[in-house]
Protein backbone atom coordinates (compact mmCIF):
# COMPACT_ATOMS: atom_id res chain seq x y z
CA UNK A 1 0.00 0.00 0.00
CA UNK A 2 1.64 3.74 -0.89
CA UNK A 3 0.69 6.47 1.23
CA UNK A 4 0.52 10.04 -1.10
CA UNK A 5 1.79 12.87 0.54
CA UNK A 6 1.61 16.45 -0.67
CA UNK A 7 3.12 19.77 0.03
CA UNK A 8 1.83 23.20 -1.49
CA UNK A 9 4.41 26.09 -1.74
CA UNK A 10 3.14 29.52 -1.83
CA UNK A 11 5.18 31.75 -3.60
CA UNK A 12 4.29 35.82 -3.80
CA UNK A 13 5.98 38.46 -5.47
CA UNK A 14 6.86 42.26 -5.71
CA UNK A 15 7.42 43.93 -8.10
CA UNK A 16 8.85 47.57 -8.16
CA UNK A 17 9.05 48.94 -12.36
CA UNK A 18 10.84 51.70 -11.78
CA UNK A 19 14.26 50.33 -9.98
CA UNK A 20 13.16 46.96 -11.99
CA UNK A 21 13.38 44.62 -8.95
CA UNK A 22 11.35 41.39 -8.44
CA UNK A 23 10.97 40.34 -5.05
CA UNK A 24 9.58 36.65 -3.70
CA UNK A 25 8.50 35.26 -0.70
CA UNK A 26 7.61 31.19 -0.50
CA UNK A 27 6.36 29.51 2.28
CA UNK A 28 5.42 25.53 2.66
CA UNK A 29 3.24 23.89 5.60
CA UNK A 30 4.91 20.94 7.08
CA UNK A 31 2.39 18.41 8.06
CA UNK A 32 3.96 18.81 11.60
CA UNK A 33 2.30 22.12 11.43
CA UNK A 34 5.92 24.07 10.90
CA UNK A 35 5.81 26.35 8.00
CA UNK A 36 9.17 27.57 7.02
CA UNK A 37 9.44 30.97 4.68
CA UNK A 38 12.35 32.50 2.36
CA UNK A 39 12.84 35.17 0.29
CA UNK A 40 14.94 35.78 -3.17
CA UNK A 41 14.97 38.81 -5.53
CA UNK A 42 15.88 39.34 -8.82
CA UNK A 43 17.05 42.91 -10.45
CA UNK A 44 16.68 43.52 -14.50
CA UNK A 45 19.89 45.61 -15.81
CA UNK A 46 18.93 48.63 -16.93
CA UNK A 47 20.21 47.65 -20.40
CA UNK A 48 17.74 44.93 -20.80
CA UNK A 49 14.22 44.84 -21.86
CA UNK A 50 11.59 44.19 -19.63
CA UNK A 51 10.29 40.94 -18.85
CA UNK A 52 8.40 40.63 -15.60
CA UNK A 53 8.22 36.69 -16.47
CA UNK A 54 11.71 36.36 -16.57
CA UNK A 55 12.36 38.31 -13.26
CA UNK A 56 9.75 35.98 -11.44
CA UNK A 57 11.61 32.72 -12.03
CA UNK A 58 14.49 34.18 -10.89
CA UNK A 59 13.10 35.68 -7.51
CA UNK A 60 11.41 32.26 -7.64
CA UNK A 61 14.57 29.75 -7.78
CA UNK A 62 16.46 31.92 -5.64
CA UNK A 63 13.05 32.19 -3.14
CA UNK A 64 13.30 28.02 -3.49
CA UNK A 65 16.81 27.46 -3.10
CA UNK A 66 17.07 29.21 0.18
CA UNK A 67 13.53 27.21 1.36
CA UNK A 68 15.52 23.98 0.49
CA UNK A 69 18.31 24.94 2.72
CA UNK A 70 16.17 25.92 5.33
CA UNK A 71 14.26 22.74 5.21
CA UNK A 72 17.62 20.86 4.91
CA UNK A 73 18.35 22.45 8.53
CA UNK A 74 15.34 21.38 10.06
CA UNK A 75 16.16 17.77 8.90
CA UNK A 76 19.21 17.64 9.79
CA UNK A 77 17.92 18.60 13.49
CA UNK A 78 15.22 16.44 13.62
CA UNK A 79 17.85 13.21 13.08
CA UNK A 80 20.60 14.94 15.50
CA UNK A 81 17.38 15.09 17.99
CA UNK A 82 17.54 11.19 17.82
CA UNK A 83 21.12 10.31 17.07
CA UNK A 84 22.70 12.84 19.57
CA UNK A 85 25.03 13.14 16.61
CA UNK A 86 25.64 15.74 14.21
CA UNK A 87 23.75 15.35 11.21
CA UNK A 88 25.79 16.28 7.57
CA UNK A 89 23.25 16.74 4.92
CA UNK A 90 24.27 17.36 1.16
CA UNK A 91 22.41 19.46 -1.15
Amino acid sequence: MKTIVGWHVDIEFTEDEVSGRTRAACMVRLPDGTELRAHGHAKRHPDDREQQRVGEEIAAARCLNELSRNLMKKAGGEIEEVTHIPAHLAM
